[in-house]
């Protein structure tokens, strides 16, 4: 390319520099939102949403 790409708000970089990057910006999405217990409870988004549903079909331990 030529230089005149720096002015035109284009920035040049390399695959494995921008692969690199959003790897690790996805892999700590994850770990944030999905691989992490709560605080509040300690239970993963996965495990509240079957106690969710469990409640929601009337399935309970006292019955």
């Amino acid at each position: 390319m030529s230089d005149g790409s720096e002015s035109s708000g284009v920035t040049n970089i390399t695959i494995e520099d921008e692969v690199q990057q959003s790897f690790l910006e996805y892999a700590m999405s994850v770990i944030v939102s999905r691989a992490l217990p709560d605080v509040r409870d300690g239970l993963k988004p996965v495990h509240r949403r079957i106690l969710f549903a469990a409640l929601e079909a009337g399935l309970r331990p006292d019955r």
